[in-house]
This record gives C-alpha cells, structure tokens and sequence, in this order.
C-alpha cells in the first residue's frame, strides 16, 4: 500500500482527485441526500474529474488507502472504465476494511455477468467469515441489483433457507439484515453513477 503522506505522487493525486469538495466524503450514501444546485455542482465537478484522471493515475489511486480507492472505483463507474474490472474484483475480494461498498456499485454500474461473478466470488469467502464484518450486505444487494438487470437469479440460493446468508446473519446478531432493503439504496446509487456517466458521454463527445 501506499501512503499519501510519504509518497509526493500519491499526494498530489489525492490534492488533485479525492480531497476537493470533500469528495471522498460525499460519494456513496451522502450523495443521496444532496439536492439542488449543490447536487449540479457535485456530479459535473466528478465528471469532470474522472475525464481528467488518467489511466496510470487511477492505478495509483487504487494503491493507496481506503480514500483514494473508494474515489478511484467512482471515477472508473462515471467514466465507464470496464478494463478496471479484475482489478476492482481483487480489491473487493482483499476485504482490507470500508470501502467495498464503492466497488459493488462500480461493479454494478458495469452490469454483466461477468460483474456478478465476482460479486459471488467474494460472498463464498466472506459469508462464511462472520469475523470479517464490512461489506457483505452491500455485496448480496448488489447481486439483487444485478439480478433485476440481468434476469437471473443468482442471489436465490444465498438467501434460502440454510444458505450462507442465513448462516452469516445468525452469527453476526447486531447487523442490518434485509438485502432487500438495502437494494434500494443500491439502485439509487447505481442511478446516481448513471446520471454522472450520461454527463460524462456527453462532455466526451464534445470533445
């Protein structure tokens, strides 16, 4: 990993990408609950920051800590960046603390089965480690989002009676439950990034 604070290139990168605006902040659930003009100015200012960044600088970006990378898998969602594809699944499997959530909804914005293979992929490792609390509610709602995009029905045998979720949520009590609740806070983020990326096309091709 590499640390903003003792690598010039990564920190100008974060100054340049992940800490204007707060960014880092506001992407994910916070950008729900932004309106109006202040909801403009968010969305054309990542546009035009994930028209900026360069390839090479989003493979630093993903080097870095859980700021950096969660900006990172949002700029690569707005600007469409599927060769970012396996390198988000790694991350996303890693499960090296918050931020996982940023790569479900990049994953999902992507939409194909290859997509949700990798959100299987990390579901078989990380149900069964009820130790490993960080992203598994945000990762079955994703496969629930895909589901309905895809017309299949990948997330049934998690959810079914003696499967790995229900085995997860026994072991883990406290925690929110209902993917598919949670699923609707992943549609509207996956609208939110779609909103974006309709911006970005069109930025794209005036250019």
């Amino acid at each position: 990993m590499r640390y903003a604070n003792t690598d010039p290139e990564l920190s100008a990168l974060v100054r340049r990408f992940v800490t204007p605006g707060r960014r880092y902040l506001r992407l994910g659930g916070s950008s729900l609950r932004l309106s109006g003009p202040e909801r403009d100015l968010f969305m054309r200012e990542l546009v035009k920051a994930a028209g900026e960044i360069t390839p090479a600088e989003l493979g630093v970006l993903f080097e870095g800590g859980w700021r950096e990378r969660k900006t990172a898998s949002w700029l690569v969602a707005v600007a469409g960046r599927t060769e970012f594809r396996s390198r988000i699944g790694e991350l996303l499997l890693a499960s090296e603390g918050p931020g996982g959530g940023g790569y479900c909804i990049t994953l999902a914005t992507f939409g194909t089965s290859a997509d949700a293979d990798l959100v299987c992929r990390y579901l078989d490792r990380c149900l069964p480690q009820p130790d490993r609390v960080y992203d598994q509610i945000v990762a079955l709602s994703t496969l629930l989002h895909l589901d309905a995009v895809l017309g299949t029905e990948r997330a049934s045998p998690y959810l079914a009676a003696g499967g790995l979720w229900q085995h997860w949520t026994d072991a883990t009590p406290n925690l929110l439950r209902d993917p598919q609740k949670y699923r609707q806070v992943v549609d509207q983020l996956c609208s939110f990034a779609s909103e974006c990326a309709e911006l970005f096309a069109g930025m794209e091709t005036r250019h």
